[in-house]
């Protein structure tokens, strides 16, 4: 494989990721399960609408999604949307959540498929001729060192997942929680203890995946092609999933490309991931308030830097070491920093007042189905390395802040962050809360 080859693996998964995150997220209407209290009830099961969006690849996007909770099995959900923008982008995508396999009551299977068309994405790889020697999206590269080019991303993975039957998970398989005005009432489904063996639910996952781009750029013309899979545990111990206020999570993941079949190349990461929340309690003003902690680190041992600095053996920059945009370090693009190792830190406050302005606006709120609204405010932190050691990871770190707006409609998290870093601004839009997605 050449240098291009390889440093060109995330051209346009970099911007794949800010799309099919979105949609993906909205299956979290599958998470909540279907017993979830008040909020969803059976009206509230199918979600058939148009949306709009604007974003760096797509610019102004219209786009539709059906999705359906309790189908094809009472616990599972399929959606299924497209898109398309000015920018010329355009994509399909499908996802099942928590469809049982097999006639075995713990083991569940989330299928994904996606296929799509980017047009002038920015990515931060090597290729832009005024940077030569410098590697981009190293932790001190130039903001400016990106290349922009157009691809085909089509990407496609089965998520098989067993459920252990220990703690929460012993004698409930499908969770069942119930909702006061979208906040946890009853059901919990960890946060009473450390031990796993009498608190949350554990989980055992394989993911095999397939991921095929062509990429062709003004100074760059190539395609790569991907396949493996995950292996992956999480004990997932907070009271309520969806938006945790109290608890904790640890996940550990192996992902590998074993160089087989039409493979460009063997790779291997590791991953794991912690998030801790701290309850503060309700005041006569605020009916939740919650700090949200959560550490993140990636490395890759099968990466291989020559003294020419050609690169081998190195993951994808969507499964590796990298930061920048929905999930960590909002302030920056799209995985604008990636190398051989990360470590990324954050700390949210999380406050739900008793005031909702949607109770105000009576058919606005009939059509999105507001219960609660959330101020956060957050601080990050987080290093790319050529190599994982503390020192190496915790020197020269990048840094933002910022603000947040989360609503609870409809059973799904929705939020927009801003974030303010030494390279300016960002924005970030997305479903779901952001740690441990």
């Amino acid at each position: 494989m050449t240098p291009i080859d390889i440093r060109s693996q995330g051209v346009v998964l970099r911007r794949l990721l800010a799309l099919t995150m979105l949609v993906m997220a909205t299956a979290c209407l599958a998470q909540e399960a279907p017993n979830a209290g008040d909020s969803i009830s059976p009206d509230n099961r199918v979600l058939s609408l148009p949306y709009g969006f604007w974003n760096e690849s797509f610019g102004l996007a219209a786009a539709y999604v059906y999705a359906v909770n309790g189908f094809p099995q009472p616990q599972a959900s399929v959606l299924a949307t497209v898109m398309a923008g000015t920018g010329g982008s355009a994509m399909g995508f499908f996802m099942g959540r928590d469809i049982r396999v097999f006639g075995i009551e713990r083991l569940f299977l989330d299928p994904i498929a996606s296929v799509g068309y980017f047009s002038n994405a920015n990515a931060f790889i090597n290729g832009n001729p005024e940077f030569a020697g410098q590697q981009a999206g190293a932790n001190g590269s130039d903001p400016n060192n990106f290349v922009t080019g157009n691809g085909v991303d089509n990407f496609f993975r089965l998520r098989f997942k067993y459920l252990l039957p220990i703690g929460h998970g012993r004698d409930q398989v499908i969770s069942q929680y119930h909702l006061d005005r979208g906040l946890l009432e009853s059901g919990a489904t960890g946060g009473k203890s450390w031990n796993p063996i009498t608190s949350g639910r554990t989980f055992l996952e394989i993911r095999p995946f397939y991921r095929s781009q062509v990429i062709n750029g003004d100074d760059l013309d190539t395609s790569i092609t991907t396949n493996g899979a995950d292996f992956s545990a999480m004990w997932d111990n907070r009271d309520y999933p969806a938006s945790a206020s109290s608890g904790n999570a640890l996940s550990l993941r192996i992902s590998r490309d074993f160089g087989q079949f039409n493979s460009s190349g063997p790779w291997t990461a590791l991953i794991g991931e912690y998030d801790h929340y701290i309850s503060l309690g309700a005041t006569p003003k605020y009916r939740q308030r919650v700090i949200a902690l959560n550490i993140w680190t990636a490395d890759s041992p099968t990466w291989k830097q020559a003294p020419d600095g050609t690169i081998s053996n190195r993951p994808p920059a969507y499964t590796g070491a990298s930061l920048g945009g929905l999930w960590r370090m909002r302030a920056f693009p799209t995985q604008r920093f990636s190398d051989k190792a990360a470590i990324y830190y954050a700390a949210e406050l999380r406050l739900i007042p008793e005031w909702n302005l949607f109770n105000y606006l009576p058919r606005l709120q009939e059509r999105v189905g507001v219960q609660w609204v959330q101020f956060v405010g957050f601080v990050e932190a987080g290093r790319v390395a050529p190599r994982w050691t503390i020192g190496a990871l915790h020197s020269s770190m990048q840094w933002d802040g910022g603000i947040g707006v989360r609503l609870w409609a409809k059973g799904l998290v929705v939020r927009v962050d801003t974030a303010l870093s030494n390279e300016g601004v960002g924005v970030q839009m997305m479903v779901s809360q952001p740690f441990q997605f």
